[in-house]
């Protein structure tokens, strides 16, 4: 601030305003001077969440991921909600295509035909060809040929067919309409499958987020009261919800990626990914959510039960959840980093391929007999039975029942 006289250049400093300003004004002027000194900054932001006033400073040169003190987790970069694995540009994209209008007018194209009248959209969802536009237009026509159903009769085809759309079909005059209304169809048909699971994830992890806060503030000390056990050593409970919030924000944001990938090499090899991983959270999720009711209290006829599992039962659960927790996060952390690589596994397995082939084919002249005694063999060992160890996740053949890899007992 400046002296308000135009002739004077003289500054007006804090001490200035603390010296002779009204407390109000000093509160005025101290807000003011935080939000000036937080937007003129280029490593500090206000957080974006909905009446939290906060502002982060950004530490890291890598992870553009932060969180706040309210728990929000957002993008640094570009203030949406924290994305990773899926970049800034692509989250955008959907976002805007999420509110824009785009996806209403391929749901007119897909499922509507104008009026031949008055151009006026009409949906047919039952009944017969014989259609009449709303007032004051009252049109009728036929919805296969959209010819004026005066000309429509038992000659033609009768209420349910049209023999002349039918031949006019044949004839190709039709086809250009029709195949942009199918494309319409399944364009739209594919952002429905994308949505409604990015929409299914989010309101999972938010009923998941309840969760966590119920488990924070009520169930641990319930446990602990049932079982004797501090509460200290009952935060793999949290641990386990926190990797379920966690696992739910990468899972929403992954059929964002899906949505905009295009090539079907890399397309295959991501939905394997993203299947194996969505099977360990609800793995996960539902051990946290179900199993985790048997050990805790409850009220029936205003009276508490106590008819709780023994305390080597809960052991037990203790012992499952955290395995599907550590599973869980592991099979998360190969998504984000192979989505993060631009899946050049797939690549790299399809030189890898092409070039054990070509090996192969100089060799089989002399070595045919044995190839294929390896290849029965192999194939025995990875059959359809084969079981993932719950700890470190390796794939193991049906004839051992401890992992191969770190020697978990398979039951």
């Amino acid at each position: 601030m400046r002296c308000p006289d135009p002739s004077c250049s003289a500054i007006v400093l804090q001490g200035m305003i603390n010296k002779l300003a009204k407390h109000e004004d000093k509160e005025k002027y101290a807000r003011f001077a935080l939000r000036a000194y937080v937007e003129g900054s280029k490593k500090i932001k206000w957080c974006p969440a909905p009446d939290c006033t906060c502002a982060v400073e950004f530490i890291s040169d890598v992870n553009y991921d932060v969180s706040c003190n309210c728990k929000y987790g957002f993008c640094w970069n570009c203030t949406e909600e924290a994305h990773r694995p899926v970049n800034c540009e692509t989250v955008t994209k959907w976002i805007l295509k999420n509110s824009a209008e785009s996806e209403n007018m391929n749901w007119i194209l897909a499922n509507s035909k104008p009026c031949p009248k008055c151009q006026r959209p009409i949906e047919k969802h039952q009944g017969c060809m014989h259609m009449t536009c709303t007032p004051p237009c009252k049109f009728e026509f036929c919805w296969l040929c959209l010819g004026s159903w005066q000309e429509h009769g038992e000659r033609t085809g009768g209420f349910y067919a049209c023999n002349l759309y039918e031949s006019a079909k044949k004839e190709g005059v039709y086809d250009e309409a029709e195949a942009r209304r199918e494309t319409a169809k399944n364009s739209l048909e594919r952002y429905i499958h994308y949505y409604e699971r990015w929409a299914s994830n989010q309101s999972s992890r938010q009923k998941a987020q309840a969760d966590l806060q119920k488990a924070e503030k009520e169930q641990l000390a319930k446990l602990s009261d049932v079982y004797g056990i501090p509460e200290t050593q009952l935060k793999f409970i949290i641990e386990a919800w926190s990797q379920i919030v966690e696992c739910r924000r990468v899972l929403k944001f992954t059929y964002a990626y899906g949505y905009y990938l295009e090539d079907k090499v890399k397309s295959g090899f991501f939905e394997y990914l993203q299947g194996e991983a969505e099977s360990a959270l609800e793995r996960l999720h539902q051990c946290a959510e179900k199993d985790l009711q048997v050990f805790l209290p409850y009220y029936k006829h205003d009276s508490l039960v106590h008819n709780h599992p023994s305390a080597d039962d809960f052991g037990e659960f203790r012992v499952k959840l955290a395995g599907l927790t550590s599973v869980t996060g592991t099979y998360f952390e190969n998504l984000v980093q192979a989505l993060e690589a631009g899946l050049e596994d797939v690549q790299a397995a399809g030189e890898a391929a092409t070039s054990s082939n070509a090996t192969t084919s100089k060799k089989a002249g002399t070595k045919g007999k044995a190839a294929k005694k390896q290849r029965s063999t192999s194939s025995s060992d990875n059959s359809d039975d084969t079981w993932p160890c719950e700890q470190c996740t390796f794939l193991n053949p049906p004839s051992v029942d401890a992992c191969t890899a770190c020697a978990k007992s398979r039951y």
